[in-house]
């Protein structure tokens, strides 16, 4: 057993500073309250009115706690629901910790200046005594791998994980004297504030890509050296450019025909890719594993470097990727080779694009699993550029913008995991800012 430090000492949360103690959460440092006090499911369903407009108060589901308060499809509460809930509403810099489900034990803190606000079901709410712990010192800490760890070991029932009130309330806190402790949060929400802005960054690039990809997809933005005389000509999908054609989809790809069996080789070494290994809207291919790894035994599809492969299942989605080299994808997926006419990155374009999405949503409401067929894919045309030359100069803009706004993702996931580090070493007080 190694030797504890000079100006350390062990406790059953490990070795912390002198000055540290190592409290539960609820009996030494602050009161809370949750969802039942301000009644069951069946009390909501009973007393209380939820609004898709404005109203008194908003209603903080964990679903908008991950968006951000006050998106699209934000929640309000009226006057006399909100004083229904009186015992669980919010007034900011509270702590909230999801009780139930797949997230249980995730941690959010309530902005400061929150005005009215009350919470739904599966939320526990603690409300930090000043006096013992800094609310923000306090969400660090149950948002840090350390405290996760300390969370999951309070967490009951395989099948369907949760967290109790009392349960809770046994949560074991390192605590720090107050000045630490708010050293330590003031230097952690510095970082969060690089990342927020860092986040807004990247939201802003990606907006500005999508408008790019508008208007260069149309003609309606032409790159320098194309369109000098700038005319344009009327189509059944609108003005497009005069050297520009209208062209159905399945005249520019062909999409793959018959299957690969992944059991023997060369096709069971080969990279096999479902929709799950693609990034939504981004043409992004987030993970490769073969065939054997993921233990395939029906048939699958065959694409080849150059190909656009295609999610056909929940187009909203927007799951395409241009592959770099051959593989194989899954039935729910299409493999599609460009005609010798047609630039892959510029048809990789198209496919993401909003007017196709557009397009692929509204003929894929069906009962089950909403999908486009080959059928529907035939009947959707695009403006192409009769120039290969201005095709690739269009996908060689819009790649650079992919590159530009990767390597802010790059530069946001390493600051995040710096992040992760200063917390561990901070929060357990193996580095001292007081």
């Amino acid at each position: 057993m190694s030797a504890v430090p000079a100006g350390y000492k062990q406790t059953e949360a490990g070795v912390i500073p002198q000055e540290w103690e190592c409290r539960e959460l609820v009996t030494e440092i602050s009161e809370m309250t949750d969802f039942v006090a301000a009644g069951s499911f069946e009390s909501l369903r009973n007393n209380v009115r939820v609004f898709d407009v404005p109203k008194f108060a908003l209603y903080v589901r964990l679903y908008d706690l991950r968006l951000g308060l006050g998106h699209d499809t934000q929640k309000y509460v009226d006057k006399d629901s909100y004083k229904f809930l009186e015992k669980s509403n919010l007034f900011g810099n509270e702590l909230l910790v999801a009780n139930i489900g797949a997230n249980v034990g995730e941690t959010f803190l309530m902005p400061e200046n929150l005005g009215a606000a009350t919470i739904a079901p599966n939320m526990i709410v603690v409300r930090s005594n000043p006096k013992k712990v800094q609310y923000d010192f306090l969400y660090h800490f149950t948002a840090s791998n350390f405290g996760q760890a300390r969370m999951r070991d309070l967490i009951a029932g395989s099948g369907h994980p949760k967290i109790n009130k009392t349960d809770l309330k046994k949560l074991k806190v390192l605590v720090p004297p107050l000045p630490e402790q708010r050293a330590i949060a003031a230097a952690l929400s510095d970082v969060d504030a690089l990342l927020a802005k860092l986040d807004q960054f990247i939201a802003k690039k990606r907006d500005l890509k999508q408008a790019a990809m508008q208007q260069l997809l149309t003609g309606q933005t032409r790159l320098p050296g194309f369109g000098a005389k700038h005319s344009y000509k009327k189509t059944e999908i609108g003005a497009i450019p005069e050297d520009w054609e209208v062209r159905p989809l399945l005249t520019a790809v062909r999409i793959a025909q018959g299957q690969a069996d992944p059991k023997i080789e060369p096709y069971k070494s080969m990279v096999l890719v479902g929709p799950a290994h693609v990034e939504s809207g981004t043409g992004k291919l987030i993970a490769r594993q073969t065939a054997a790894e993921q233990g395939a035994i029906s048939g699958k599809y065959l694409f080849s470097a150059g190909d656009i492969v295609y999610g056909k299942i929940n187009p909203y989605l927007q799951k395409a990727f241009l592959a770099d080299s051959s593989g194989l994808c899954s039935a729910d997926m299409y493999p599609l080779k460009p005609t010798n006419d047609v630039v892959s990155g510029f048809m990789l374009a198209v496919i993401l694009g909003r007017r196709f999405t557009k397009y692929a949503e509204s003929v894929s409401v069906r009962s089950g699993m909403p999908k486009i067929n080959r059928d529907e894919m035939g009947r959707f045309s695009f403006p192409l550029p009769s120039d290969k030359t201005e095709q690739t100069a269009i996908a060689s803009v819009l790649s650079d913008m992919d590159a530009e706004i990767a390597a802010l993702e790059a530069r946001r996931d390493k600051t995040r995991a710096l992040k992760q580090g200063m917390m561990q070493e901070l929060l357990t007080g193996r580095i001292r800012l007081v």
